[in-house]
């Protein structure tokens, strides 16, 4: 379809019209739902970095004015357990009971819903733990990057009734939804090319050296961390240092592709891609990990049943050298919608000069923003509670009360699990990846993928 022209005006209105879907409710909205005037009691399933770092001060940002208050923590390491109770103190909380473990926490009658942020390999099978257990549930991403997980947690949320979101904080950000907005109108034109980057130079990322020599077994439940990992020795690597080994996490993909794929499904509504391929290695940090430190996936979306429609997500990352930094630029043949710098342009678009050349019409995009103040997305470790994730949270809170639908639902979050699913198999294969929708299998070189 052809772009058209889209006056700053018209856009503002747009981006009025999506910030009145969103908009935070105040007391009075939310009083008037059964139970909101009920404090929502909830625990922390994980007291590690991304809980203390993010997730926590999030809450807390919104527990008094949404009535949500922490009341307990399960975590298996009882050294986590306690910096955990003084950590929600130092923040403003109130002092916190502890549990050993999950069985322990579900069995309390006090917890209404929970925080999830442990391990990837136990996202999605903390999230069934606390469906089944009729609790409320923020669950850190990925989602699951096992078809088995992927289908278990979506399947488990779809028969109950719990309120589920997913960390994938895009879904609540302002100028996303602006973006969203504004290609869903169609006036951006079709997608015919997606480019995302994640570099980063550093060395330390997602290793643990001041703190894995504090882990010891006894302190800790390996078994029960493991969960339905097969058995191997003790190692406090892989129990905190999870992100560089495989089974309990894929590393970048994981970690980082995630985030900017989920974008492509929202964008545009294909749940999953055609076809994925990927190459990398442990080019650098040789330093024990068995995930790759650099890697390229490209990625082929568009309709089943139609090949000549279509557009191709270029995905890059590397924990070796920051140059490029992060980038997310969606292209049409009009111009760019660049996420980075929350930009709309025509930069690249297809000039009047040769369009005329080719008796064909030039719609070049306007230019304008898609925020007033743009942020580049941080490649830091410990983000904080930054506005992305404090809005994320808000929204899990406010459908807690009203039984809505939360912006990164499980659908969401199956999704995006279906495209990392792909992504390591094509890393463990090396060949190219497609998904049979029917059987909603991952298929390699034509064959069932396990």
């Amino acid at each position: 379809m052809a772009p058209e022209q889209t006056s700053r005006r018209d856009f503002v209105k747009m981006g009025a019209a999506v910030a009145g879907t969103v908009a935070t409710w105040n007391a009075t909205s939310y009083a008037k739902i059964v139970g909101a005037n009920d404090r929502v009691r909830t625990a922390v399933v994980g007291c590690g970095d991304r809980m203390k770092g993010a997730l926590i001060p999030s809450f807390l940002q919104h527990s008094k004015e949404m009535n949500f208050e922490f009341v307990a923590i399960s975590d298996l390491w009882n050294r986590r357990r306690d910096e955990g109770v003084a950590y929600i103190e130092k923040k403003g909380g109130p002092k916190v009971e502890t549990v050993r473990n999950n069985d322990e926490l579900y069995a309390r009658k006090d917890v209404d819903a929970v925080l999830i942020a442990t391990a990837d390999f136990q996202h999605a099978k903390h999230g069934v733990e606390a469906v089944k257990a009729g609790r409320d549930a923020y669950v850190e991403k990925p989602l699951a990057h096992t078809m088995k997980d992927a289908l278990a947690i979506r399947n488990t949320v779809h028969a109950n009734k719990q309120i589920v979101q997913i960390g994938t904080q895009r879904r609540s950000t302002p100028s996303y939804q602006k973006a969203y907005e504004y290609i869903k109108s169609g006036k951006f034109g079709d997608i015919n090319m997606v480019e995302m980057t994640w570099n980063v130079n550093q060395p330390g990322r997602w290793r643990r050296p001041d703190v894995v020599p504090l882990l010891k077994e006894q302190d800790t439940d390996w078994k029960r961390y493991l969960m339905d990992q097969p058995y191997e020795a003790f190692d406090a690597r892989k129990y905190l240092e999870f992100r560089l080994f495989w089974p309990y996490s894929s590393g970048i993909p994981d970690q980082w592709l995630v985030h900017q794929i989920d974008t492509v499904h929202w964008f545009t509504g294909y749940p999953h891609p055609r076809s994925v391929v990927a190459n990398g290695g442990i080019y650098q940090w040789h330093d024990g990990r068995k995930n790759w430190d650099t890697m390229t996936a490209v990625f082929d979306y568009g309709p089943e049943d139609d090949l000549t429609k279509g557009f191709q997500v270029l995905y890059s990352s590397r924990q070796t050298n920051s140059a490029g930094g992060v980038k997310e630029i969606y292209y049409s043949n009009g111009g760019s919608l660049d996420m980075d710098k929350q930009v709309v342009n025509s930069e690249g678009g297809l000039t009047a000069k040769a369009a005329a050349e080719m008796n064909m019409k030039a719609d070049l995009l306007p230019t304008f923003a898609l925020s007033e103040h743009a942020e580049a997305a941080s490649t830091a470790a410990n983000t904080g509670a930054d506005p992305q994730t404090s809005a994320n949270m808000r929204n899990w809170m406010e459908c807690v009360r009203s039984r809505k639908q939360p912006n990164a639902n499980v659908d969401a979050g199956y999704s995006h699990s279906v495209a990392l699913c792909m992504c390591i198999a094509a890393i463990q294969t090396g060949q190219k990846i497609t998904f049979d929708q029917k059987t909603q299998q991952i298929l390699a070189g034509g064959k069932a993928h396990a």
